[in-house]
């Protein structure tokens, strides 16, 4: 073998030593590289080709470089995202805490005998997981009942979903509450029903007698067979829930009529909770006041506020249509509007003064109200005949010009009433107001 021969088999040698360290990710040895590219150091075209594997290996090493960069920066994202999922749980304990304790039975606000009932089969119901019915008029707390029986289940750290079943289109019901499977119309995505996201949780079915016959079929289904099929897929997805469904209708008549199904109704009902109407819960009524009102007037900053002895009376006489709900209604409003600390009877509602003025007011059996301080006006003293309608209104309208320094625009304001409908009240009362100090009359 002549030199010329064996000087280019070293070369290539060295070449495929060097090609073995960066396949093996061993260190080239870059001087041997660099000695190869020096002029005379071998035949031009060796040279040339040690030249191209330098800019090869530059480049090789660059990515290196930039791989490596790349490892650090997602090894530091991945603790990052990490620390934030711990974070998210430790959130989503503290978030189930504070839920268990805003929904504790103990913080269920009445002592009457209905309610005692109702809270005890609510915990009994709470350790089983069998679907639950809430009947009872509106505003008594039915979805209350419900987060209070989820939130002391072994399910309370699933979630908890309400579906209102009036405010679903028939349209759109399965793929609302089923899902829906991407590409079944232009631009849909694939997205989970309302019924897959309550898996292992609580399903909260308010207003069920509302539902359709055709949909009651379809509820019916995934109760029966615990899965549910996304539109436009045919594959069933197993599902895990515990339902709770509400309604202030009689179901039973609604069976009977044929607008209801049977035999969802027995699916549904395997137990049965009965709320009872406000206005049968006696003095339940005035530890709910109380507890609202406080509530309300620490929302509004303002100091303590107490119900005078005849305010109490008002609201044990009236009916309570609108149950829990419309109290609360009444006390926050209270709480907006009265101008003193305590709540008295010219401070509640329009519409509860008349109810109680047409039904005879609250009877022989109310207690005169203390006598008014020396200091207040004389308007502050109630009159006997206060559920007089004319009588009441006027003491309102009075009290209302009073608080507002005779400003009628602010008096109106307290009212709830346009600036114009006050002056139609005040002729029609014949009261005569004083010049605003603005000059308006």
């Amino acid at each position: 073998m002549s030199t010329g021969t064996r000087d280019t088999v070293d070369v290539l040698e060295k070449l495929i030593r060097l090609c073995d360290d960066l396949a093996w990710g061993r260190p080239a040895d870059e001087n041997a590289l660099f000695a190869l590219t020096r002029k005379g150091a071998s035949t031009p075209q060796l040279e040339r080709l040690a030249e191209a594997f330098g800019m090869m290996t530059v480049k090789v090493e660059a990515r290196e470089f930039q791989r490596a960069g790349l490892i650090e920066e997602l090894e530091q994202r991945n603790q990052e995202l990490e620390e934030a999922r711990a974070r998210l749980q430790e959130r989503n304990v503290q978030l189930v805490e504070t839920l268990r304790r805003e929904y504790n039975v103990r913080r269920v606000i009445g002592h009457c005998e209905a309610m005692r009932r109702v809270v005890n089969q609510a915990l009994a119901i709470a350790r089983r997981p069998i679907n639950t019915l809430i009947l009872g008029p509106t505003g008594t707390g039915k979805e209350v009942i419900a987060k209070t029986i989820h939130y002391h289940s072994p399910r309370r750290e699933a979630p908890f979903i309400a579906v209102n079943c009036t405010a679903i289109p028939d349209s759109l019901f399965e793929s609302e509450l089923f899902g829906i499977e991407k590409g079944v119309a232009t631009g849909v995505n694939a997205r989970r029903g309302l019924v897959e996201e309550a898996s292992g949780g609580t399903l909260f079915l308010d207003e069920l007698a509302d539902m359709s016959l055709t949909n009651q079929a379809k509820l019916l289904r995934v109760l029966e067979e615990r899965e549910v099929v996304r539109v436009g897929s045919a594959k069933p997805t197993p599902v895990d829930i515990k339902v709770i469904a509400a309604t202030n209708a009689d179901l039973e008549r609604a069976v009977k009529e044929g607008r209801f199904r049977e035999d969802l109704y027995y699916r549904i009902n395997v137990a049965e909770l009965r709320l009872p109407p406000l206005r049968e819960r006696g003095d339940d009524i005035l530890l709910l006041a109380r507890h609202l009102l406080e509530q309300h007037g620490r929302t509004m900053g303002r100091p303590r506020l107490r119900l005078a002895p005849a305010t109490q009376q008002c609201l044990l006489a009236y009916d309570w249509p609108g149950n829990v709900r419309e109290l609360n209604n009444e006390m926050e409003r209270s709480a907006a509007l009265a101008v003193e600390d305590v709540i008295r009877p010219s401070d509640l509602s329009a519409r509860l003064l008349t109810a109680l003025a047409e039904n005879g007011g609250i009877g022989t059996a109310a207690q005169p109200e203390p006598a008014a301080p020396a200091s207040a006006s004389r308007h502050e003293a109630l009159p006997d005949d206060l559920f007089n309608l004319e009588r009441a209104e006027r003491l309102l309208v009075q009290r209302a010009l009073e608080a507002g320094r005779g400003n009628k625009s602010r008096a109106a304001a307290l009212l709830g009433v346009t600036r114009e409908g006050l002056r139609k009240k005040l002729l029609r009362l014949g009261i005569r107001a004083e010049k605003e100090k603005d000059g308006e009359e």
